[in-house]
């Protein structure tokens, strides 16, 4: 086989991760049929359809699937060869950081994040992508995300953490409710429908305590996303459990009924919020500097000074 074309590497890493010719087309600020076109090179090169296109997306072959490891590691020690031979300088650079998020994530830190990134790098650009708990270590050691911030401690090898902050859960519900005052028994609790949020969000500390009581609770909805509470709740006889910052913040909402929380009557362990990477990370200038902004921007009040934590 001929010698293969770095760019084809490059979009065929971009269509393996994205399964979409625009969403690929977009990562790489290319055209679609440039997109297009890489595919039907590729696909001479290799003889096989590499892509198969369905109602998911475009689906990965078994060759494409052998092919995406070596490529995506060929590709990451490229781009630690030419980033660390270029002077990263944050106020110019036009470079692109990948974050996973939660959706409770997005509305409590990126606000803040964006604004102390905007302050020193006016031209980078952030693409955030939701969160699935299951999947962050995996995308990590991928090179698929640069970071992530959620609720859960990863112990896949090479990761890396820095805690930003401590949390606790709460009951969000309406500030009316009809049979719930200021204060909350067990018994009251179990009595009322309840929201569930999917666990992909890194969540489930609650229910897995629920779990360990024996207790189940009546579930009246099932929700992917937190950002919808605010104006699901009020006028409602529905209770959510969600972390303390986040819903306080949901009761100062200006909505069409007021909201108050509640502690839960039942032990749930606080928790850290923590940013994870991984540890090859920290041979990137432009890495290392996206990391250390990303703590400082959000705070890093659970801690005084640098306490990284790597996981051999």
């Amino acid at each position: 086989m001929s010698s293969l074309d770095l760019n084809l590497i490059t979009t065929f890493i971009a269509l393996y991760e994205t399964q979409s010719v625009t969403t690929a087309a977009q990562r790489l600020f290319v055209t679609q049929p440039s997109v297009s076109y890489a595919l039907a090179k590729l696909r001479e090169q290799f003889d096989d359809a590499l892509f198969v296109r369905n109602r998911l997306g475009m689906q990965p072959t078994r060759l494409a699937t052998q092919l995406y490891g070596g490529f995506k590691e060929a590709s990451r020690c490229i781009d630690s060869v030419v980033g660390e031979a270029r002077k990263f300088e944050p106020e110019h650079s036009q470079r692109q950081f990948r974050l996973a998020l939660s959706d409770l994530g997005e509305m409590a830190l990126l606000p803040r994040l964006m604004e102390h990134l905007g302050s020193l790098a006016p031209n980078i650009e952030l693409e955030v992508v939701p969160l699935e708990i299951d999947q962050v270590g995996t995308w990590l050691n991928d090179g698929h995300i640069d970071a992530a911030i959620c609720s859960r401690k990863l112990s896949e090898t090479g990761m890396a953490s820095h805690v930003l902050m401590k949390e606790r859960y709460v009951c969000l519900l309406d500030a009316a409710h009809p049979r719930i005052g200021e204060t909350m028994n067990m018994q009251q609790f179990l009595a009322e429908p309840h929201v569930q949020v999917t666990r992909t969000s890194g969540h489930g500390m609650a229910e897995e305590a629920l779990q360990r009581l024996g207790v189940e609770r009546r579930i009246k909805l099932r929700l992917p996303h937190f950002s919808v509470l605010p104006r699901l709740i009020p006028g409602t006889e529905l209770l959510v459990i969600l972390p303390s910052q986040i819903a306080e913040s949901f009761c100062e909402m200006p909505l069409h009924g007021q909201l108050k929380t509640l502690e839960l009557p039942f032990d749930v362990p606080a928790f850290e919020v923590t940013l994870h990477w991984h540890s090859r990370s920290n041979q990137s200038t432009a890495l290392s500097w996206f990391l250390r902004q990303v703590r400082i921007g959000l705070g890093s009040t659970a801690n005084s000074g640098d306490q990284s934590v790597v996981v051999d």
